[in-house]
């Protein structure tokens, strides 16, 4: 009882990286490299559905390093017999990969730039290395997962990422075919830039800017707010830039990166042909702001965006922001006559870090996923709705059929009354408050589950799908004990042991196949003994009655078996809402047929023959009670 499955597969990935760096000697000559060894657990691959898919790996590479090397090793299993599939993987520095493998729109104002990425087969046995000659010290991100329609139903045994000898590192570099040329070009842009970057120093301190000093706040998990010093109005002139300095550090760069520039138009007007150019860069600050490159330089480029009088703010937001110092560096750009009238301006600069964009909006979730120790955010989507933040409404569900979803699977659980009708009627009081429990629940767990805004919560939702799924499982488990017969003192033991144990079992696992059929069986179990030892001591099959078979056990059992079928094999997340309000019906109505008749021994609310109801009142004066005596007096009758 959930609302969609996700097809996971038997994949596991395991990442081993192999470094080569250099290390003075004792000889001031000679120059001795040294091999450092890296390695994780595997990890299993599931298809790409959104990010929370997608197994994170990260590995530090120190400084120095000569030559990097990934090696990636596929194996297949001997029961894959799904043909041929596909494991992606993605390569980035600093930060996670922001990847699309689903072509999906992202929100407006965002920005990202791919990563390098390998697709690797999954045959019977392929491999391929990945060697990163000088690479950029610090954190480096592996991301793999299978495409969004590869391999259903499939289930592959492992794929593993071996490491080879370390004696090959030195071995000339060797690339997947599907490695693009720009996606091959990032690692040299790094490498370029680690060789250039010393160039850049005596530049920056000889330049005329206006630094601001900043400051930040770690409000949260992925929160992080940044403030300047002096305020939040930035002054801003046409004669020199102003410039920001943001650093960024590794528990930050799961989130995302947000700018949002206000121009503060209240005291000063600017002219129609002047506008605030702001460059966000990472690296190094952009110091030269003009009209023909407002946000490049020979060796990188940053995020521009401007803020004018018709357009007072602007936006812009990147995900998965690099580890390193980020600037921000802002200019008045205006004509001869605007730059006298208006020399100074005041902007409001808000550099935070969120974890989510706008909070995934209305029809996603913000999650917060783990890899080891590190924290990253993504958002996971509902109601058809898609994208990196949930704003691609190319498959999103219409009001409608959220509404009619909503209705289908809470008024399915209707089918229940006839059941508790019976259950009552046939003076099964305990089974009838079970199904009364299922019953509610169900209906205001699947009420709470729906995406989208056609949603009543009325109390937590973890505890509303505890509650359905422990109610669902007990009303099976108490009515096979029931059609079992036994007597109400095993009966009875039965029903606490086993909720006992079917309480513990969804703690442990909610969703596990094995907290529906375990308790099937066992009750199962359970009541055929039951049957065959009464069936053996009669010399006659139990039940006895012909009518009781045809017309309530196997239509009964027809109906569980269905619904049984229906939701492990037949359910799926498009289908789920017919497929599963479907069960609701089927396994309601199995109840009406498998419920035993009422018992001959009892009686009318529920008393068994035998027992007697006494009740007596003895008055209590000022808190004693007045005693009566059991004997009878005697006369004399003269």
């Amino acid at each position: 009882r959930h609302s969609g499955k996700l097809s996971v597969f038997e994949l596991f990935v395991r990442v081993t990286t192999s470094l080569l760096f250099s290390s003075l000697s004792f000889s001031p000559s000679h120059v001795t490299f040294v091999s450092e060894l890296s390695s994780k657990p595997a990890e299993k691959l599931s298809k790409y559905g959104w990010y929370g898919n997608v197994r994170l790996q990260r590995f530090h590479v120190p400084e120095e390093t000569a030559i990097a090397r990934w090696l990636f090793s596929v194996t297949k299993g001997h029961n894959f017999n799904c043909g041929q599939h596909n494991v992606t993987i993605h390569i980035r520095w600093g930060a996670p990969p922001v990847i699309n493998p689903t072509g999906s729109l992202f929100p407006n104002s965002t920005l990202w730039a791919p990563s390098l990425s390998l697709v690797l087969p999954v045959t019977s046995h392929s491999s391929t290395t990945f060697n990163l000659s000088n690479p950029a010290p610090g954190d480096w991100y592996i991301a793999a997962h299978l495409p969004e329609d590869d391999g259903l139903g499939c289930k592959p045994q492992s794929v593993g990422l071996k490491a080879d000898d370390i004696n090959k590192l030195c071995g000339n570099s060797s690339y997947t075919n599907s490695t693009s040329d720009g996606n091959s070009s990032l690692g040299t842009d790094i490498v370029a830039f680690n060789e250039s970057a010393s160039l850049l120093t005596p530049l920056l301190a000889s330049a005329c800017v206006w630094s601001i000093p900043v400051l930040y706040e770690e409000v949260d998990v992925l929160s992080l707010r940044f403030t300047p010093v002096n305020g939040p109005n930035v002054s801003v002139t046409h004669t020199h830039p102003t410039l920001l300095t943001y650093p960024l550090h590794t528990l930050a760069t799961g989130g995302t990166l947000n700018l949002q520039l206000t121009l503060n138009t209240t005291n000063v007007t600017l002219g129609n042909s002047s506008s605030v150019v702001a460059c966000l860069s990472q690296w190094a600050p952009v110091l030269k702001l003009n009209h023909s490159q407002p946000c490049q330089t020979g060796l990188f480029g940053g995020y521009g965006v401007q803020v004018n009088a018709s357009a007072p703010k602007a936006l812009l937001r990147l995900p998965f922001p690099q580890s390193t110092t980020w600037y921000l560096t802002l200019q008045l750009t205006c004509n001869s006559s605007d730059c006298v009238n208006t020399s100074v301006v005041n902007v409001v600069p808000e550099v935070f870090v969120s974890a989510c964009v706008e909070d995934c909006g209305t029809y996603g979730e913000c999650r917060l996923l783990r890899s080891y120790s590190y924290l990253y955010s993504a958002c996971v989507c509902k109601a058809g709705w898609s994208g990196w933040g949930c704003t691609d409404p190319s498959t999103a569900q219409s009001y409608s059929r959220q509404l009619i979803a909503t209705l289908l699977l809470t008024v399915s659980n209707l089918f229940f009354l006839p059941a508790l009708v019976v259950a009552i009627k046939r003076l099964y009081f305990t089974e009838a408050s079970v199904y009364l429990f299922t019953m509610f629940f169900s209906t205001f767990y699947h009420a709470c589950d729906q995406p989208g805004i056609a949603v009543l919560c009325i109390m937590d939702y973890d505890t509303l799908q505890y509650c359905d799924f422990l109610g669902s499982i007990c009303s099976i488990w108490v009515t096979i004990l029931c059609m079992a017969r036994i007597r109400h003192v095993f009966k009875y033991t039965l029903f606490m042991l086993g909720a006992l144990l079917i309480a513990m079992s969804m703690q442990l696992d909610r969703k596990g196949l094995w907290n529906l059929l375990g308790p099937i069986l066992c009750a199962v179990l359970i009541m055929i003994t039951t049957w065959v030892y009464r069936g053996v001591n009669r010399r006659h099959c139990y039940p006895p009655s012909w009518r009781r078979w045809a017309f309530y056990l196997i239509p009964g059992a027809v109906c569980a078996l269905i619904g049984v079928c229906l939701y492990i094999f037949a359910e799926t997340e498009d289908n789920y809402y017919y497929i599963h309000s479907l069960w609701h019906v089927l396994v309601a109505s199995c109840v009406v047929f498998l419920l035993p008749p009422k018992e001959k021994g009892r009686e009318k609310l529920g008393w068994s023959r035998g027992w007697k109801w006494s009740w007596s009142w003895r008055p209590r004066v000022c808190g004693y009670t007045l005693c009566e005596s059991g004997k009878d007096e005697l006369y004399t009758v003269t």
